[in-house]
């Protein structure tokens, strides 16, 4: 099956300040997405700018899925343009998924940002086993699908930079005293995704509390699919290109730069 295709727009709702979220209606059948994997979608027909640009899978409706995405540039300001029944070209879903759970393994998912757009979808998959969700923003107003995440029966930890909501501060020390006050059976696995400054964070409690887990980079990517090597990471065992090895990595894997 092949992974070009056409998505007509159903709605490109701005849900605050410069974030959209993008409804799309496959022209064909695809491949259903898992949470982690991703899509590269053209932004416009025209030739400026010439390349797709990722977006991660935020949601799947069965047969729609959706992307949350933040105007940054050029690309994402033509796409905050697109309205209902322009057709968009996509590739996809690309790269890995988040892997299967241990359900032995209390489940600790950190969001930053933006950062919870995959993870709200790997919420919806793996509630079952009564995941914790740490989430942090720079102000609450950044705070997005807090109701999604509640409506599936998980309360979020909340942390904000200029403490509008939840505790004060950074998600990665917020969880730090978390962890550091509990007694575990089985130590937790780790599912994040969130700006690299998190990430290294998250990465170096992870190293020094011998906790194991996953995390879904964000990375510029020209093709998205592995040829123009535009996207590759130091990781323990070698270079390897986000778009084809990941987005999701080991997070003891990737060695920061």
């Amino acid at each position: 099956m092949s992974r070009l295709f056409k998505a007509s727009v159903i709605e490109n709702r701005q849900v605050i300040k410069n974030h959209f979220l993008l409804t799309l209606h496959p022209l064909v059948k695809i491949g259903k997405p898992k949470p982690g994997n991703f899509f590269m979608i053209s932004v416009d027909n025209c030739l400026d700018p010439l390349l797709k640009r990722p977006f991660s899978i935020h949601r799947w409706l069965g047969r729609d899925f959706q992307v949350l995405y933040r105007v940054t540039g050029k690309g994402t300001s033509i796409l905050s343009n697109r309205k209902p029944g322009d057709i968009l070209e996509i590739i996809g879903p690309l790269g890995n998924a988040f892997p299967s759970l241990r359900s032995d393994n209390k489940i600790i998912m950190v969001a930053g940002g933006l950062g919870i757009a995959p993870i709200l979808g790997l919420a919806e998959t793996i509630n079952k086993y009564r995941p914790l969700c740490f989430y942090g923003a720079r102000t609450h107003e950044e705070l997005l699908c807090i109701d999604e995440l509640i409506s599936l029966g998980i309360e979020p930890v909340i942390s904000t930079d200029d403490g509008s909501l939840g505790e004060k501060g950074n998600i990665v020390d917020v969880l730090n005293k978390y962890i550091s006050s509990q007694s575990f059976k089985a130590l937790p696995c780790l599912y994040a995704c969130g700006p690299e400054p998190m990430l290294i964070a998250l990465s170096d409690l992870a190293k020094k509390s011998n906790l194991k887990g996953y995390i879904a980079l964000e990375q510029n990517m020209a093709c998205g699919l592995g040829t123009c090597l535009g996207c590759v990471v130091n990781t323990t065992d070698g270079y390897k290109r986000v778009c084809r090895e990941g987005p999701v990595f080991p997070i003891n894997e990737v060695i920061w730069e």
